[in-house]
């Protein structure tokens, strides 16, 4: 079995309602989400996937949160909410805690769903800064 990595990245703010550290303030990160997919080498190509395609997938999920500040569904109070709006802030509302474990399984899901079925996604791992990182992967 072959298999191919990538990586894509995008950069947004974030915070973590309701925990006791420096993470419950808003702050960026610029996001590298690395990714090791694998499969047969295809008969015709000699790839396992054109690395130009699944840099489009990714670049496609990367992109709903590029520049944006991601919040958890319900931990904005609606005046703030409602202000961020008046201020055309890009806002990006996700329905689990916006950690780098949690990001890293949402890729994973996200290019699962989206490529080719013959490709499996072996492991995703979010950077949040290069020396601090999540990885999912399902055993």
């Amino acid at each position: 079995m072959y298999s191919v990595n990538l990586i894509g990245h995008f950069d947004a703010a974030h915070f973590l309602a309701g925990y006791d550290g420096k993470c419950k303030n808003i702050h960026g990160h610029r996001f590298d989400v690395a990714v090791s997919l694998s499969g047969k080498l295809g008969e015709k190509s000699g790839m396992v996937i054109d690395f130009s395609d699944a840099k489009a997938v990714l670049k496609n999920l990367c992109e709903r949160f590029d520049h944006t500040l991601i919040y958890e569904k319900g931990t904005l109070s609606e005046a703030l909410l409602t202000a961020l709006v008046a201020e055309n802030f890009a806002l990006s509302e996700v329905e689990f805690r916006p950690t780098a474990e949690h990001f890293a399984g949402y890729f994973y899901r996200g290019l699962s769903k989206t490529l080719p079925s013959h490709i499996n996604v072996l492991a995703v791992t979010v950077y949040e800064s290069p020396e601090n990182s999540a990885t999912y992967s399902e055993d």
